[in-house]
């Protein structure tokens, strides 16, 4: 490691092995707890890494630890120049994997055999078409489904993140876990997280004691298990016995997993953000156009990182609007 120190380990102990880097900014939906309804400033194209950009700044996280990179967007697979960057990305020795919509990932399934990639995650917070079109503003639902059913026909490893809010996609609970039933899947909800322009409140969470009632008043008690959780796991995981597939609880807001924290985010004009809820962004691409290393960069603000969600260390601080009101909204940041 350089100065024989990992600069990649926070002064809380934890060292991140893990790198999710926003391709894009733009989308093909418009889905409300992402986007503002006006949409949001985009950063001009001149702003954005480019794919050589992307790769160098990858390559000094993988030499330091990284051993697993997720891409994300906006919907990553609207950028030009994805199967370049996957062709890069590839040749590090880390596991590469994308979050997408999935609208067009059917035109990607060689490109992504080619390269390795098996991990595949589909937003998709609704199986009822009207509402679907509702939260994405487009009417697409048919087309993400199909390309689902497709992906695990190809042998893609996915997860389905389902982002759970109250009134409107909670009492699709039980049907979402019914899909794991035929399909080796898993299904993952998450809790309504607080991000500039998306109106957030609490009153629209659905917390995870809530989904278990769902869960306990729907199936048999001992069919119901609870799986091993992976180390640095972010989510609880359970299996209806029998089911092909199984289900998994997020729950970063109510009962957080910042102490096990392993992650950093890279926006598409190159800023290193150290958590998800933090509204401190450090620019890396600025400093690698000037040529300059930008290790020294990476590890001041990992060393920034707070010991949780961004210092709203509680949910009372949570619920200051002020306090995510600097935080971009989440289409900026990657999901």
């Amino acid at each position: 490691m350089a100065h024989n120190k990992n600069i990649l380990q926070d002064s809380h102990g934890r060292t991140h092995t893990y790198l999710r880097i926003s391709l894009i900014e733009r989308c093909n939906l418009r889905c409300s707890y992402c986007m503002p309804e006006k949409g949001v400033q985009l950063s001009p194209k001149s702003h954005l890494m480019t794919y050589e950009e992307i790769f160098e700044i990858a390559k000094t996280f993988v030499k330091h630890g990284v051993n697993k990179i997720r891409l994300t967007g906006g919907e990553p697979f609207i950028r030009k120049d994805i199967p370049v960057i996957l062709e890069k990305l590839a040749s590090l020795p880390a596991e590469l994997s994308i979050t997408t919509n999935a609208i067009i990932i059917d035109k990607f399934m060689d490109v992504l055999k080619l390269h390795g990639v098996k991990k595949i995650n589909i937003s998709l917070d609704s199986l009822n078409r009207e509402k679907f079109k509702h939260i994405t503003r487009r009417d697409q639902f048919d087309i993400v489904y199909k390309n689902l059913l497709l992906l695990v026909e190809e042998n893609f490893n996915v997860k389905v993140n389902v982002v759970l809010i109250k009134g409107f996609n909670d009492d699709e609970i039980v049907q979402f876990i019914n899909l794991t039933q035929n399909l080796p899947i898993t299904v993952r909800f998450i809790e309504f997280m607080p991000f500039d322009g998306n109106k957030w409140d609490m009153g629209k969470l659905v917390s995870y004691e809530k989904i278990m009632d769902y869960v306990n008043v729907s199936f048999p008690k001992e069919n119901i298990q609870r799986l091993q959780d992976a180390p640095n796991d972010t989510s609880k995981n359970y299996k209806i016995s029998g089911y092909k597939g199984s289900f998994a609880i997020i729950n970063s807001v109510t009962n957080p997993f910042c102490d096990s924290c392993n992650r950093l985010r890279l926006t598409a004009n190159g800023q290193l953000k150290n958590c998800l809820f933090s509204s401190t962004e450090s620019n890396l691409l600025a400093t690698l156009r000037e040529g300059k290393s930008i290790e020294p960069i990476i590890h001041k603000a990992v060393q920034t990182k707070l010991k949780m969600r961004g210092g709203m260390d509680t949910l009372e601080k949570l619920q200051e609007p002020k306090r995510h009101n600097n935080n971009r909204s989440m289409i900026t940041i990657g999901g």
